[in-house]
């Protein structure tokens, strides 16, 4: 669910005309849930159709980074409840937003100023996402829209205990969330419901999700958002394969094949990505 790949992308899905039903409504224009259900009328009309293009339907995996890597999630999420249609067979899931409640995680106090996703980038585009006021994006990044029953709800899901130590020692201190203020929870409540925050599905989905393949980078923003979708997915039974980015930021796979500016990291991401769609 971070846009910054989302606004990026906007002159290509502009320029290019796409079939229904695979169109994709861009923000500010069209507001969530537009997105994500796009992407999953996307793969629903793929799975109804795998035989007219060659595709074993039980062997499809959906995947996306960034902002691609919130909308596959969900997209995942959301086809589990589906008995009419084929399982998917796996998830690929880099380096996305899992969670809109803390912004004072780890990895975004270690890697605030890391670009090219500064933390303070993350709330901006997230209030341009769903078409609030930028002015409350300081709110956000304070907790001040959690309200106290959501913070015990979902408290456990993020709490520090589910990172491993290496990940709190670089230059890390614990900030608790502000005091709640209603009237903010009204403008941004959308970002707690699991379409958006979808770390906060119910067990009873997250159990049924296919073998997954979690990426995160250590000099990256949403690092830790990775790290505790990985742990809740394992804690539900669910079988994961992570692989971390020593070397990586945010967006680092674009660079896998890029001429001079090809990067020795992204080239090793992809091979693992690639490999671990092989050993399905």
């Amino acid at each position: 669910m971070c846009l910054k790949a989302h606004y990026m992308h906007r002159s290509f899905f502009r320029g290019n005309s796409v079939p229904a039903p695979l169109s994709y409504r861009l923000s500010p224009e069209h507001l969530p849930p537009a997105q994500y259900k796009d992407c999953l009328a996307a793969t629903i009309h793929l799975i109804q159709n795998a035989a007219s293009h060659g595709v074993d339907p039980s062997k499809i995996i959906v995947g996306g980074d960034s902002a691609g890597g919130n909308y596959a999630t969900v997209v995942a999420q959301k086809l589990v409840e589906r008995s009419d249609l084929p399982k998917l067979w796996a998830q690929v899931l880099i380096y996305g937003k899992f969670q809109a409640i803390d912004f004072n995680l780890p990895s975004y106090q270690q890697n605030s100023s890391m670009p090219p996703l500064f933390r303070e980038d993350v709330a901006y585009f997230i209030m341009k996402y769903i078409g609030r006021d930028t002015s409350l994006a300081g709110q956000l990044l304070k907790g001040s829209h959690v309200p106290d029953s959501m913070r015990l709800k979902y408290g456990k899901l993020v709490s520090l205990d589910n990172l491993p130590e290496r990940f709190k020692v670089r230059g890390y201190k614990q900030v608790p969330l502000a005091p709640y203020e209603p009237e903010v929870y009204r403008q941004l409540r959308e970002l707690l419901e699991p379409d958006i925050s979808c770390l906060f599905a119910e067990d009873s989905v997250i159990q049924k999700l296919p073998e997954t393949l979690i990426v995160s980078c250590e000099y990256d923003v949403l690092r830790d958002d990775a790290l505790l979708y990985k742990k809740h997915l394992e804690d539900n039974g669910v079988k994961v394969s992570w692989f971390h980015v020593e070397n990586g930021f945010h967006g680092v796979l674009n660079l896998f094949d890029a001429g001079l500016f090809t990067l020795p990291a992204a080239v090793e991401l992809m091979d693992r990505i690639v490999d671990f769609v092989k050993n399905l």
